[in-house]
């Protein structure tokens, strides 16, 4: 039986993720904003180890590391960049079932 995380959808409502659906949640994220493993460990506060074990499915994030996570969705969510804006939506549906 595979290990699941859960994030926060908002109204302290938490929604399960199984991996390997965490593990593409964060790269999906961490290249829709055009950063490297090593520049969203660091805005995470994490280490690189940390980011590259999510992405490949080898350790679950932490409740506070998917809460950043979900913080980083949010943040583009409300950037001017109307690309940022629309995969932070897309990423809110396909992988939580959340519309803005």
């Amino acid at each position: 039986m595979g290990s699941s995380s859960r994030i926060t959808a908002g109204a302290n409502k938490t929604l399960p993720l199984k991996q390997p659906q965490v593990g593409h949640l964060i790269r999906e994220l961490r290249q829709l904003a055009g950063l490297t493993q090593e520049q969203f460990a660091l805005r995470l506060g994490v280490a690189y180890a940390t980011i590259n074990r999510w992405e490949n499915a080898r350790v679950q994030p932490s409740s506070l590391a998917l809460q950043q996570i979900r913080a980083v969705i949010d943040e583009l969510g409300d950037s001017p960049s109307p690309k940022l804006r629309e995969g932070s939506r897309d990423l809110l549906l396909s992988y939580l079932g959340i519309e803005d």
